[in-house]
Formats: C-alpha cells, sequence, structure tokens
C-alpha cells in the first residue's frame, strides 16, 4: 500500500459556485491521486494511505445531497484500514469535515470551517496547517484557485512536507467550466516531478489565467491601439502591411495569432482587443 504524504486543501467558493483542491508532497504525481471535485457536489482531499473510493464514492454521495460530515462517516464505516487514512472533505453548500487516523505518521492533523479544509501528514511543524487555514481565511476575494495555492505557499512556508518538494496539483471545478464549457474541469493543474512544484503551480496557474481569464480590459482599436497592434502583427508575420485601417486582412491576422498563441476564448468581436492578449502579442514581437 503506497502512502500519499501531503498537504492540501479542499474548499469551495460560494461567490463563483466553485469547489477545488490543492495539493502539494513529495511523492510523484501526487496530484492525480490526492484530488477529487464535482460541480454541484464538492470537493474530497484523500491522502496518507490513500484509498481512491474516498473520492470515486465520496463525490457520488455529496451529488446525492449528503453532507460533508455524513458523507465522512459512510466512507469511514466501509474501511477496515481508517486509521491510516486522512481525508478532507467540503460539501454542496461549503460544509467540511476531515479525519486523520491515529496511525498517519506525524506530523498529521487536520483543521476545517465553513468552506474549507486543511490536511497534512509528514508535516515539518505543527505550523503548517494552522497557517493554510488562516491564509484561506485571510484571502477572500482573491479567486479561489489562488487562495488555494496562497495556502499552499504559506504552508510550505513552514515546512510543509518534512522530506521535501516533488509535486503538487491543482484541481478546480464550476458548471460547465472547461475549455468550451464541456465539462465542469475550470482548471486541472499538475506539476508530478519539480524541486520547486508549489512555485511552478503557480508560474502554470498565471499562465492558466492569461490564456483562459476573464477579459477584464476591452480596447477599441483605433489610433495609437491599431497602429501598435498592426506593427506588432507585422513583425510577427501574421500581417504584410501596416495600412493604418482595420481591414479585413487585419481581422485575420488578429485571428491567426490568437488561434496560434491559445487566445480562442480572449477573441471580441468587431473592433476590439483584449487589452492582456494586446500586451502580450507587443512583448513577444518586441523579443523577435
Amino acid at each position: 500500500m503506497k502512502t500519499i504524504n501531503t498537504f492540501s486543501i479542499a474548499a469551495y467558493d460560494p461567490d463563483t459556485n466553485a469547489w477545488g483542491v490543492a495539493v502539494a508532497s513529495k511523492f510523484l504525481a501526487c496530484g492525480g491521486v490526492v484530488s477529487w471535485a464535482k460541480a454541484g457536489a464538492g470537493a474530497i482531499a484523500t491522502q496518507s494511505m490513500a484509498n481512491l473510493d474516498y473520492g470515486q464514492l465520496g463525490l457520488k454521495l455529496l451529488a446525492k445531497g449528503y453532507s460533508a460530515e455524513k458523507a465522512l462517516t459512510a466512507l469511514l464505516s466501509l474501511d477496515k484500514d481508517t486509521e491510516h487514512r486522512q481525508i478532507g472533505i467540503v460539501d454542496a453548500s461549503g460544509g467540511s469535515a476531515a479525519f486523520t487516523g491515529k496511525k498517519c505518521m506525524a506530523h498529521a492533523a487536520h483543521l476545517n470551517g465553513q468552506n474549507f479544509s486543511c490536511q497534512g501528514n509528514i508535516l515539518a511543524s505543527d505550523r503548517v496547517i494552522p497557517a493554510m487555514a488562516e491564509s484561506f481565511r485571510k484571502s477572500a476575494g482573491l479567486s479561489l484557485a489562488r487562495r488555494m495555492v496562497a495556502a499552499l505557499i504559506e504552508g510550505e512556508r513552514e515546512g510543509g512536507d518534512r522530506r521535501g518538494k516533488q509535486a503538487a496539483g491543482l484541481l478546480v471545478v464550476t458548471p460547465n467550466g472547461s475549455y468550451g464549457g464541456f465539462t465542469d474541469r475550470a482548471i486541472d493543474l499538475r506539476v508530478d516531478d519539480n524541486p520547486q512544484a508549489v512555485t511552478e503551480l503557480s508560474r502554470l496557474l498565471d499562465l492558466h489565467e492569461l490564456y483562459f481569464g476573464e477579459t477584464k480590459e476591452t480596447l477599441t482599436i483605433e489610433g495609437e491601439t491599431l497602429a501598435k497592434l498592426q506593427k506588432a502583427l507585422k513583425k510577427l508575420g501574421y500581417l504584410k502591411t501596416s495600412s493604418g485601417v482595420w481591414d479585413s486582412e487585419s481581422v485575420q491576422a488578429l485571428t491567426d495569432f490568437s488561434n496560434t498563441e491559445n487566445f480562442e476564448e480572449r477573441m471580441l468581436e468587431g473592433s476590439r482587443v483584449d487589452g492582456e492578449v494586446l500586451r502580450f502579442m507587443l512583448k513577444l514581437a518586441e523579443m523577435r
């Protein structure tokens, strides 16, 4: 039986109707084992001698309307090795529950509250879990993904997994939250083997927000914006001439650039461009 010794947070954001899990560990690809979430149901982190049934069956129970406490009780009742397990659950309404078996390797602990549950084992100190919980409480207003990654960063600052660093993962689900709206997986990022896994996970989240984040700044393509845009598109090889007019060739050039750089979900109709996309393009053009 493999031991998944780690620190994690399962959480819910009622403002965006999002659930998720963030995890870090000295265990290869820990995100693929620990993290479970389903939009409208809840989120589960299963670790220590991880029982993956806790994830699969637990989400089914939560989807049926079980509270976190009731789901936890049901899962533990079906397991003969509960004292080796650690689990944190957040349900559909943000209720939380957690369990740390007596045979989990020290330091092992959990701390849960409304909308979150933090848990960890083989930790460097008893400060890791409280630091994570305090970070989550104080970061209201940020996205759920940012809050959970911030909690990992604070846990790591207190020592995290005392064996060292290797992997991290971030899973966030919202209804129809995926690329194209086909599934609920809004974010599914994993760092499977990296000596600075949490730092790398934060960098990947930066990229995810760049490519798939909501447009916060819309610029009308005219004047100086038009000139900069056409100059960059020409330098990058998407446009033959800078005509000073937002014509069909320019529209196609911006479309081709957006498709190449994976900005499809930031493309805007009419003579408008996303501010983040334009800044990315200008920076890319400067490097050529």
